[in-house]
């Protein structure tokens, strides 16, 4: 679950005292010892104080990773395309049989579809061949001693700390992700603490081990976040030649039942679900791409990680795991490269768009910036930057 990684969460109130602990930076040392001090003012016993922070150590591997992390530059159709392998749906379908019971009792309890918890599944760890290799402990306790973000990190170490003393986290062999998330389905220990199920009864919270633990756990945590039961969350559709393209994407909803009113059809045929329910219309390549309405449940996945290409695409192999089609690519207009899209960039913020930094990604702002380009310049605005469009600015 990224987005708490780069996005950040609201720290939990220290106890009296620890506010005069250091924060961040200084000498590693101390800074563990400062944790140490926090650890019993928030009522840790000594012992598992001791054992816990004993061997943590400085990671420069995680620092290296935090600087290096990437961001998704490629456009849908071949991120996804990247992604999702017959393999990969192969041993999804596999897994959601072996496992029918499981997904049985999350379907039961929380409403949240196998098919999004077996993407999920899929790409964060390969249905948990991959875990990570880092020490999740080493990691924390690094990347809250920098101070980039230890409003962050910090509170995972007391959640790591909480789940030690239930048996669940070893402090020497916990590896996972290098910001801290671990097991299956790579969760962060804040989330383990307040929404791991031990799912297989055999009184522990295994996420790395026990798929019954990790899927039950994941889909408290969607169902937290706002997953609605038993409801949809993306379906493939065409659109009219004369949509309004201002009002695509996941900046605007209407009901399902206006889009329809508009000529919007599902590409498989029939009625779509939900008439009354407030939906989006996703085109990720601009008007000539491939088309998706997507319902509430689909915001609720930026929660889970917040790059648009990895949640439509995850959104996406959900569906496919639950019997959809392959999408219909079309034939959309080529994307700008790097440069063509930083001068871009550069041509919209002259034009009093904020976009953000200068650095070739199509990020919401640019979206945005282009959008209102195109409707001003009397283009379609489906949001999509092309050659065309720049050269017109």
């Amino acid at each position: 679950m990224k987005k708490h990684v780069f996005a950040g969460i609201v720290a939990t109130s220290l106890v009296a005292g620890a506010a005069q602990a250091q924060q961040c930076g200084g000498d590693f040392g101390q800074f563990v010892q400062d944790l140490r001090t926090e650890a019993q003012m928030r009522g840790h016993p000594q012992a598992a104080i001791d054992a816990f922070f004993q061997h943590a150590s400085y990671s420069q591997r995680a620092i290296d990773a935090d600087r290096r992390q990437g961001i998704f530059t490629v456009p849908f159709t071949e991120f996804s395309r990247r992604l999702i392998s017959q393999n990969r749906i192969d041993n999804g379908r596999r897994n959601a049989e072996q496992w029918r019971p499981v997904f049985d009792e999350i379907e039961r309890r929380f409403g949240v579809s196998r098919g999004i918890l077996l993407s999920f599944w899929a790409f964060e760890t390969d249905y948990g061949a991959f875990q990570g290799d880092y020490n999740t402990l080493d990691a924390l306790v690094t990347l809250a001693h920098d101070c980039r973000r230890p409003h962050i990190f910090r509170p995972q170490i007391f959640a790591a700390l909480t789940l030690f003393e239930n048996g669940d986290f070893d402090p020497v062999n916990t590896v996972g992700a290098w910001a801290g998330e671990i097991g299956m389905v790579q969760m962060l220990p804040e989330d383990i603490v307040n929404h791991g199920i031990d799912g297989d009864g055999d009184g522990h919270v295994t996420l790395q081990t026990s798929a019954p633990d990790a899927l039950l756990s994941g889909a408290n945590v969607l169902s937290s976040l706002g997953w609605r039961p038993n409801e949809p969350w993306l379906i493939e559709v065409t659109l009219p030649d004369n949509l309004d393209w201002f009002q695509t994407g996941v900046h605007a909803s209407r009901s399902v039942a206006e889009w329809e009113r508009d000529g919007v059809r599902a590409r498989s045929g029939g009625t779509l679900p939900m008439s009354s329910a407030q939906a989006s219309i996703i085109i990720p390549q601009g008007r000539n791409g491939p088309a998706f309405i997507a319902y509430p449940n689909f915001n609720v996945l930026f929660e889970w990680n917040q790059s648009f290409t990895y949640v439509l695409t995850a959104a996406y192999f959900a569906t496919r795991l639950e019997g959809a089609p392959v999408f219909d690519a079309r034939n959309p207009a080529p994307g700008l490269d790097g440069n063509s899209m930083r001068e871009l960039q550069r041509r919209l913020a002259a034009r009093g768009h904020d976009v953000g930094a200068i650095d070739g990604i199509l990020g919401a702002g640019t979206r945005m910036a282009v959008r209102l380009e195109q409707r001003r310049l009397g283009l379609p605005a489906d949001a999509w930057p092309t050659a065309e469009l720049l050269n017109a600015l």
